[in-house]
């Protein structure tokens, strides 16, 4: 699903067409489930920042008034559902590491920046992940709402909170490291390739209270 497709599914929903709302909630709830388990590092922990997030997007749902950034809006929402999670969760790291912390970055010509399409598409996708994983938190959020969820430098911004600078800088570098990462695995096999977990299916009470949430909405929006 692109993000016309996207647009059209969000629109549908604040009209309160309820066909809509399995649809959205099987397309982002994966998407959420994926980006919070690289976030976040365990399977059980995006699976309750997957439902935290879609109760709060449909809480809110109402106030969405740009149907064509819904992508963005509740990657917002999944990043800070994500980091309140990490801050409670008795496996976060005692300390995050600064951006000055980092390796800084290499030049490495432009059309090697971005991660291999071919390698996305393939059985090679739990390598990418597995890839990804190894990045620093700062590099790796990034990389994957450009480049995986393929949003805008400022969409990125916005969702981090941080400039565009930042964005742009912080994607040159996760690219790099990305990239020698996937060399690594080619050249010497040195990733885990098991596959990327999925998310569990949703239980009745979790789609009861998802829906239930969603509908109560629906009146202030229309």
């Amino acid at each position: 699903m692109d993000q016309r497709d996207e647009t059209e599914l969000a629109r549908a929903l604040l009209a309160g067409e309820t066909n809509a709302f399995e649809r959205f909630v099987e397309h982002f709830r994966s998407k959420v489930f994926h980006y919070s388990w690289l976030m976040c590092g365990r399977p059980e922990d995006a699976e309750e920042v997957a439902q935290e997030t879609l109760l709060k997007v449909f809480e809110n749902f109402g106030q969405l008034r740009e149907p064509e950034r819904v992508r963005g809006w509740v990657f917002r929402i999944a990043k800070n559902a994500c980091l309140m999670h990490r801050r409670k969760s008795v496996f976060a790291p005692a300390q995050e590491m600064s951006i000055d912390e980092l390796p800084p970055a290499a030049e490495v010509p432009a059309g090697e920046l971005t991660p291999d399409r071919s390698i996305l598409g393939s059985e090679l996708r739990a390598v990418m992940d597995r890839a990804i994983a190894e990045l620093p938190p700062a590099y790796r959020a990034v990389v994957l709402l450009r480049d995986l969820e393929e949003l805008s430098t400022e969409e990125t911004a916005h969702i981090l909170d941080v400039s565009t600078d930042v964005v742009k800088t912080r994607l040159h570098r996760g690219r790099l490291a990305l990239k020698q990462t996937l060399d690594c695995y080619v050249n010497n096999h040195c990733l885990d390739d098991q596959p990327s977990p999925d998310p569990t299916p949703l239980t009745a009470e979790e789609r009861a209270a998802l829906y239930s949430t969603w509908r109560g909405a629906i009146p202030r929006a229309l």
